[in-house]
């Protein structure tokens, strides 16, 4: 293996600390995804597209709109909206003030099955993260998270 010297290598804290919330992240998304899909038949990404969607006032976003809320790429999210419309769960309406462009909007049935989802979803956040932290780490953790994304919107000015 060729070691750059002029590369900030990781030292031991920032590797645990960065080792540790990638593996985190990924058993996490791993678990509410076979949560969701064995009690409410919805994929993870169907429920963070309708999460993201139902936040809106409207329950309704651009296309790339979407896209950067969720840090997807366009293309990710056009197939993944293609998928749920397919099934009834949001829709693609044509935009007013854009001929080319269209709003996703989340359905009645994509609402209803949210909801349905919603309950064991918040449980199995609770088993697997909330109740494993005191508050103290939660309000360590909210503010790390912030400043990341914060530094995200900066410099890329979106999510």
């Amino acid at each position: 293996m060729n070691v750059v010297e002029d590369v900030p290598w990781l030292d031991e804290r920032e590797e645990r600390a960065w080792r540790a919330l990638q593996f985190m992240h990924l058993r996490l998304d791993g678990e509410l995804a076979r949560q969701l899909a064995a009690d409410a038949g919805l994929s993870y990404p169907d429920y963070v597209v309708l999460v993201a969607l139902t936040d809106q006032t409207e329950g309704r976003m651009r296309l790339f709109e979407l896209a950067e809320t969720l840090g997807w790429e366009k293309s990710r999210v056009s197939h993944q909206v293609s998928r749920m419309a397919e099934r009834g769960l949001v829709k693609k309406e044509k935009c007013g003030s854009d001929r080319r462009g269209a709003h996703v909007v989340a359905t009645s049935r994509g609402r209803c099955e949210l909801e349905a989802a919603a309950p064991g979803h918040v449980e199995a956040v609770r088993r697997h993260f909330i109740d494993r932290l005191t508050p103290e780490q939660l309000e360590v953790i909210a503010a790390a998270a912030e400043a990341v994304l914060d530094g995200f919107d900066s410099t890329t000015g979106g999510a």
